[in-house]
């Protein structure tokens, strides 16, 4: 069975969900969750699509509601190039 594919809310690149993070809105505030019910955005693990995210307004966009960004969320990515 074929693994789901989604899209970096960053970059656009299709990929299998087990090689992008998965975020989540919970309370209004964007949250990492890996595996959850309901509404996710995804990004590459690469530090400047998530900075691509932020800057377009994706998150909000993807999970149909405004969310806070905690700045705490960048210690995901290890670097600029993942």
């Amino acid at each position: 069975m074929a693994a789901p594919i989604r899209i970096c809310a960053g970059c656009g690149r299709k990929a299998p969900r087990i090689e992008l993070l998965r975020f989540a809105a919970l309370d209004g505030e964007l949250t990492a969750v890996p595996e959850s019910h309901g509404r996710g955005a995804y990004t590459c693990r690469l530090a400047s699509c998530f900075e691509r995210a932020l800057v377009a307004n994706s998150f909000s966009r993807a999970l149909r509601t405004a969310v806070r960004v905690d700045p705490a969320l960048r210690d995901l990515y290890t670097d600029a190039d993942g």
